[in-house]
């Protein structure tokens, strides 16, 4: 069984995002780029199937300008077999990246594509659902737990009322939730490696897809800041504020 595994460079979570000064867009300028947090529970969850014997080849795709390679080098000291560098300048809406995704996976026919559920950085959610509509394959969302038996794909999803577990026959989507595992650190050696595998290189124009925006972002702007709290004597004065100064309760 081949595994196609897209991950995405996002700004690293550890650290505070900025706002640029005219609102267009968060400011990326001199800060770490990581590998994408749900994409490395991914790669992860792919690794273990492969040592479980249960897949033979792991295949990570990135798209995005040459300094994306850094994730797939990431993916390589993970355990990856292969890296698919999809080069592209310009940023993606998820629909243009499904549609890559879906040219690439036509190519190289896997029977499972494994990938996180959101990126961190815009958070849209929805990349794995349109690719598995554009493929016309079963798909499986906020995978905590996967599971192969009888040549199908058991995935536990959580949901509002608790799990619910469902049989996906294959080739199938599968995206990935926090739950799933914890991936593995890596080992200087494996990074050492991982800097002289080969890396195949496409460029987003050979597909001949259109990728043009649909979107466009008017402002971003932070959050309002929190307002500082208030300490109540007693249960009756909490309510009254409840009811007439927060007015959050009638």
């Amino acid at each position: 069984m081949k595994i196609l595994v897209p991950i995405k460079r996002v700004l690293d979570y550890n650290l505070k995002v900025r706002v640029k000064s005219d609102q267009s867009d968060v400011d990326l300028a001199g800060l770490k780029m990581s590998l994408n947090p749900f994409d490395e529970i991914a790669l992860e969850e792919a690794i273990r199937l492969k040592e479980k014997g249960l897949a033979q080849d792991v295949v990570a795709v990135t798209i995005g300008p040459v300094a994306a390679q850094d994730v797939l080098r990431t993916a390589l000291a993970m355990g990856c077999d292969r890296a698919i560098h999809i080069t592209c300048d310009s940023p993606l809406e998820p629909l243009s990246t499904a549609k890559l995704l879906n040219a690439l996976a036509l190519k190289e026919n896997p029977a499972l594509i494994l990938m996180g559920k959101q990126s961190i950085d815009n958070d849209y959610n929805q990349t794995g659902q349109m690719l598995a509509a554009l493929l016309g394959w079963a798909q499986g969302t906020f995978a905590s737990k996967i599971e192969f038996k009888d040549q199908k794909v058991s995935v536990t999803r959580e949901v509002d009322g608790g799990l619910e577990t469902l049989s996906l026959n294959l080739p199938a989507v599968i995206t990935t939730d926090l739950r799933l595992n914890e991936p593995r650190y890596l080992t200087l050696p494996n990074i050492m490696k991982a800097k002289q595998k080969p890396i195949e290189t496409l460029e987003a124009s050979g597909f001949g897809i259109d990728l043009s925006p649909h979107l466009k972002i008017m402002k971003v702007e932070e959050p309002p800041k929190r307002t500082q709290g208030i300490m109540v004597g007693s249960a009756s004065e909490l309510l009254h504020k409840l009811q007439h100064e927060a007015k959050v309760i009638s």
